[in-house]
């Protein structure tokens, strides 16, 4: 999927931003939870608290460098892809325009606005919300974002990049799935350095399209994406997505809500540090599979740190936030 070299410069482009890689380190009480090492990818240590910056910067640099001469840029979003595109924009003096459904989460939309969005509240889901989006792009004459692009996923295979050199010798590492650029940037990252590492893919029971597609060998949408881990939050998968998570995924494990959770309070008991429900995932889906994994050294991605106020609150005190 990508050479070295176009990681390495991919890096070097992200850096500008980021200033360099976000830290990789195994939490001693982690292990002890888990039975086993445990390294944990900071990417809640980036400018919007998220691994998606990476990948608007890479698709930004593009857009200014090789496409097209454009006004300005929509995109639909749950938050963190839309942060990455509104940051990005804003660098390259770019009007951005991002869809988000009812009732997104509060702070992901304050974040957006505050990096230059216009933000545009429309429909039940994330679906709903891409579906005027595009529609929306065509009217007005602004270059549409997808959710999943190569050029995204060149930009957040950084992380994946850096953590294959921060922790060698990873047997298994857990990632989060929404749309799929984060897993397909671990397997892009894997295979360019000709590793053997297993990646295991992870999705919420309430939104299990990606785990039914990647059984049935096609893509199954789903009527709905239920659950608080919004950056998960999925219902239509992406057919180019699926199909290199297909070869390259190890496997795809469900975790549920009250899993999510329970692994949002481990990272704040054992490590002090604020995962959203998509960024608690893989550690979630590591616990599940740790009897199985006996002398595994495993790796996951805290892939955010966006969760409202609210739903921290309630996770802290011991409970599972409603949807």
């Amino acid at each position: 999927m990508f050479k070295i070299t176009e990681l390495e410069d991919a890096c070097a482009l992200v850096y500008q931003t980021m200033g360099g890689p976000t830290p990789a380190y195994a939490w001693p009480l982690l292990a002890k939870r888990a039975g086993r090492e445990v390294w944990v990818k900071h990417e809640n240590h980036t400018p919007i608290g998220a691994f998606k910056v990476r990948g608007g910067l890479v698709y930004m640099d593009h857009l200014a460098n090789f496409g097209e001469e454009v006004a300005g840029v929509i995109t639909a979003t749950r938050g963190n892809h839309g942060q990455s595109i509104a940051l990005a924009a804003g660098k390259a003096g770019l009007r951005s325009v991002i869809y988000v459904p009812e009732g997104n989460s509060v702070e992901k939309n304050a974040a957006m606005q505050a990096f230059g969005a216009e933000l545009v509240v429309h429909g039940r889901d994330f679906d709903e919300a891409a579906a005027a989006c595009r529609q929306a792009a065509s009217e007005q004459g602004l270059h549409m974002v997808p959710s999943f692009d190569l050029k995204l996923v060149k930009g957040v295979a950084t992380y994946s990049f850096e953590f294959f050199r921060q922790a060698s010798d990873l047997d298994v590492v857990y990632v989060p799935i929404g749309m799929g650029s984060g897993i397909c940037g671990m397997i892009g990252a894997r295979d360019a350095l000709g590793l053997s590492t297993d990646i295991v893919g992870v999705v919420a029971e309430g939104a299990p399209a990606i785990a039914l597609s990647y059984e049935a060998g096609h893509p199954v949408p789903t009527n709905e994406a239920r659950t608080f881990a919004d950056g998960m939050a999925c219902r239509d998968p992406n057919p180019d997505a699926l199909d290199i998570i297909r070869r390259g995924a190890a496997r795809i494990v469900r975790v549920s809500e009250e899993e999510i959770a329970a692994a949002i309070r481990a990272y704040y008991e054992d490590t002090h540090n604020m995962a959203e429900g998509a960024g608690a995932a893989p550690l979630a889906a590591l616990l599940q599979e740790s009897a199985g994994l006996k002398g595994a050294k495993t790796g996951v991605v805290l892939s955010g740190g966006n969760i409202d106020r609210s739903a921290y609150a309630t996770v802290l005190a011991g409970d599972t936030p409603q949807i």
